[in-house]
């Protein structure tokens, strides 16, 4: 644990310059790939640590996005106080509908509807309920005091990129504690085999719900971050399928189960959607039949996705990492 932290914190001071490098574009693009990682981290504890596959962490992306700009709007509260009962919202939540799938024994594919089930109820509630602005959404004001405490700076400021690198650092940190404890053992002993764990004196749902919990309350971080940084929030965005696929794109292609998998997938998926931007925007000649065409990011993400799954089953740093073992 002590080698894998060190490691992290050496990853932070690396990266903590970036932003005073980079121009405004491409500081964003760092940005976006920062927010992936969180959102990826928290989706893998659950889902490939835990073995309790979700598509439907937009859920706990939404209500974090949500409870931040409420607050944010409607009271004038601090977004960091947005940013904290987003991650207890999102954790009460994620262990309510979590004991009711793991209580009635829903595993596998159906596991995984329940998730997105979940995540479909609350983009309907949000998208038929005026108090979060319906299906208009909510915008955060733009002008203010600027700062820490407020979380609001300037278009391009390289505050944004440091806010998102210390919840991604924090959410990692809060990934590897977990695992190497008591709890992350259990944890680990209820994936690989229920019934033996049970008979070993493991409390199967407990660890599951606290699996479950965490992993809702680091999203609920990405979509409160998300909402300060873009200054709106939007149904269908919040909760909607894509986010839940964004979140499990990364750890799928990094690999699921592993501790680095998800920030080394989100270092690879977030340049990828502004390559397939810019071939849109303004492509060579040779490709000029793209110029216009949307969806072109989808395509990339899945040819990368099947190549991925059929060459490195594991990941990038999964098979990697089987290879040097």
């Amino acid at each position: 644990m002590i080698r894998k932290l060190a490691l992290l914190a050496a990853i932070g001071v690396v990266l903590a310059p970036l932003p005073l490098l980079l121009p405004p574009a491409q500081e964003a693009v760092a940005v976006r790939a920062l927010l992936f990682a969180m959102m990826a981290v928290a989706w893998n504890l659950m889902s490939g640590f835990g073995g309790l596959f979700s598509f439907g962490h937009a859920a706990y992306f939404g209500l974090g996005a949500y409870t931040t700009a409420l607050l944010t709007v409607r009271l004038g509260v601090s977004p960091w106080i947005g940013l904290l009962a987003g991650t207890v919202m999102a954790a009460l939540f994620g262990m309510v509908t979590g004991y009711l799938a793991v209580r009635y024994r829903l595993k596998g594919a159906y596991f995984a509807l329940a998730t997105f089930a979940f995540a479909e109820m609350l983009r309907l509630a949000a998208l038929n309920s005026t108090l979060v602005g319906g299906a208009v959404g909510l915008t955060l004001p733009v002008t203010g005091e600027q700062g820490w405490l407020t979380l609001r700076f300037d278009v391009g400021d390289p505050a944004y990129f440091w806010l998102a690198l210390l919840l991604t650092l924090a959410s990692m940190a809060t990934v590897i504690v977990l695992l190497n404890g008591k709890a992350g053992l259990n944890l680990l002993a209820v994936r690989e085999d229920e019934t033996a764990a049970a008979a070993a004196g493991v409390d199967v749902i407990r660890h599951k719900l606290m699996a479950i919990g965490v992993s809702a309350a680091l999203t609920s971080l990405a979509g409160g971050f998300y909402a300060v940084y873009y200054l709106f929030v939007g149904p269908d965005l919040a909760f909607g399928p894509s986010m839940s696929i964004q979140a499990i794109l990364p750890a799928v292609i990094g690999g699921v189960g592993t501790i680095w998998g998800p920030l080394i997938g989100a270092a690879v998926l977030a340049p990828l959607s502004d390559v397939a931007a810019t071939l849109v925007r303004t492509p060579p000649e040779f490709l000029a039949f793209l110029q216009g065409r949307s969806g072109l990011d989808v395509v990339l993400y899945a040819l990368l996705l099947i190549t991925v799954v059929l060459a490195l089953p594991r990941g990038l740093y999964g098979t990697l990492a089987g290879r040097r073992r």
